[in-house]
């Protein structure tokens, strides 16, 4: 780890191909790690209430084919919409629920080919989009009602997603969680910088282990200091908090 800070203001934002690098590389672990997994660990509640490893799975493959076909996005869409408007749950609730449920019939070994699949795929569909495309408008609903980008979507969030879910697999199932300060760190240093940029007040966070760094905003004001992926857990909402960290920012 660095032992100077490095201002928030000087992160470089993801452009396009390093966030499909990252993309890439993520995928691959996620792969690896699915194959990893023993009989009994499909089963292990994870921190997404309601769900065990193998929903989560399921959810992240929903994703995968949602981003790798428009017709699948289309479908997903015009489903998340009709249940969201009979439940009352948002529509980023309703989507990620059908994509549990539509591929609750899939085994391990079904849903762990299933991805090896979907992946390049999906990267290649996200690889694709255009300057134009990213460059389009859309607000994504609760719990965040602002306007985003394509190009933060496609970029940025189908990046976090899979990400913050390998390290939910990793915590249910006690397996090693591979990070390193190119890849991981990297994604981390882009959540600091919307963190920061989201809350606006002067603070020194410092986050320990492989995907760690010390980062400021301005002069004085809160002093952080917590391990790098428990720090994303909880702007994920993932763990309580209060102060600057419970200004959670989008996975």
């Amino acid at each position: 780890m660095q032992s100077t800070a490095i201002p928030v203001d000087r992160i470089p934002p993801l452009e396009h191909e390093e966030a499909m690098r990252l993309a890439q590389v993520e995928y691959q672990r996620l792969i690896e790690l699915a194959d990893q997994l023993a009989s009994e660990d499909w089963t292990r509640p994870t921190d997404c209430t309601g769900w065990d490893v193998t929903a989560v799975l399921a959810h992240l493959l929903g994703m995968l084919e949602l981003n790798a076909d428009p017709a699948e996005a289309a479908r997903q869409g015009q489903a998340a919409h009709q249940r969201a408007t009979a439940t009352g749950e948002s529509w980023i609730d309703a989507l990620t629920a059908l994509q549990v449920a539509d591929r609750a019939h899939l085994g391990p070994v079904q849903l762990a080919t299933a991805l090896l699949t979907a992946a390049p795929r999906s990267l290649a569909a996200r690889s694709q989009a255009t300057a134009e495309e990213r460059s389009m408008v859309f607000n994504p609903g609760p719990p965040y009602d602002e306007e985003w980008t394509r190009g933060y979507l496609i970029d940025v969030i189908h990046t976090r997603d899979p990400w913050m879910h390998r390290i939910d697999i990793c915590r249910a199932t006690g397996r090693e969680l591979t990070l390193t300060p190119d890849h991981d760190g990297r994604i981390v240093a882009d959540i600091v910088a919307e963190w920061a940029r989201r809350h606006g007040q002067p603070c020194t966070v410092v986050l320990d282990g492989p995907a760690g760094g010390i980062y400021a905003q301005g002069e004085g004001g809160a002093q952080l200091h917590l391990e790098a992926v428990q720090f994303c857990r909880t702007l994920s909402g993932r763990s309580p908090a209060d102060g600057l960290l419970a200004h959670q920012v989008p996975f």
